[in-house]
């Protein structure tokens, strides 16, 4: 397995340079970025990469709160597709191999059959512009009371990859700790994961934490991916300490690393 940082938590008043130095400094092997604004930012951020050996594995879509894939509202769910088809694009433009896409979202507004039928159409025809762009659009699983158990995420990948190949699991281990069991999901997921977000939560504050200051079972975390021979990215998603923001990057690498050696 790999280590890996969200990138937009890496020294995020600082310049690209000293922020890519940053991570190599720690022993980051790659990133994950937000969806950038521009074929030329998305240029200069891979060519700042390239020139400290960091590769950039996968881009955050970066509409699909806003404008939701289950949106009834036709013109909502036209500009969430617009936006993953960009930020598809965008991934091979900088080399990525994944966008990550919020799959819809359950409101009072949208029912959980709505969001379900809707959201399907939405990926369905984004899955071919991801297979054209050659860039995995992996499903992550989030508080969007929308795909809340474990068979019916296998089920919902499972229609959209049928044929096409380019659809996967993008798996938050912290995310779905109020819910269920990461250890159980990812063994269910199993080789539907292309790749993984770590952070820890707090079941009683009920709120996120940094690494190793919360309730995963990170020991069973790190044998069910062994099982699954999962062999991909661990990527950090966490916010930066309020002070000292650069220890925040080498201590969270240092724990990846004990994760995926299993010294947890």
């Amino acid at each position: 397995m790999k280590v890996g940082i969200y990138f937009g938590t890496v020294l995020p008043d600082a310049s690209l340079n000293e922020r890519m130095e940053l991570v190599k400094h720690a022993g980051y092997d790659g990133i994950e970025i937000p969806q950038p604004g521009s074929e030329e930012e998305a240029r200069q951020i891979k060519e700042a990469a390239q020139a400290h050996g960091i590769e950039i594995h996968s881009i955050m879509g970066g509409v699909h709160w806003q404008f939701p894939l289950s949106s009834p509202d036709e013109e909502t769910r036209r500009k969430g597709v617009e936006g993953i088809e960009q930020a598809l694009h965008l991934a091979s433009v900088v080399g990525a191999g994944a966008v990550l896409v919020v799959p819809g979202v359950v409101n009072e507004r949208t029912d959980y059959k709505t969001a379900w039928e809707i959201s399907m159409k939405s990926l369905k025809h984004l899955r071919e512009v991801a297979r054209r762009e050659g860039v995995f659009m992996l499903i992550e699983n989030v508080w969007n009371r929308f795909l809340l158990s474990p068979i019916e995420f296998c089920q919902f990948v499972d229609e959209l990859n049928e044929g096409n190949g380019y659809v996967g699991a993008y798996f938050d281990v912290g995310n779905i700790l109020i819910i269920g069991y990461p250890e159980q999901w990812i063994r269910m997921l199993g080789g539907r994961i292309k790749r993984v977000h770590i952070k820890d939560f707090d079941l009683r504050r009920r709120e996120f934490v940094w690494l190793f200051e919360g309730d995963v079972n990170w020991r069973a975390v790190h044998e069910a991916l062994i099982e699954i021979g999962y062999d991909s990215y661990l990527t950090a998603e966490l916010p930066p300490y309020r002070t000292a923001a650069d220890q925040f990057v080498i201590d969270t690498a240092q724990h990846i690393r004990r994760i995926i050696e299993g010294r947890v």
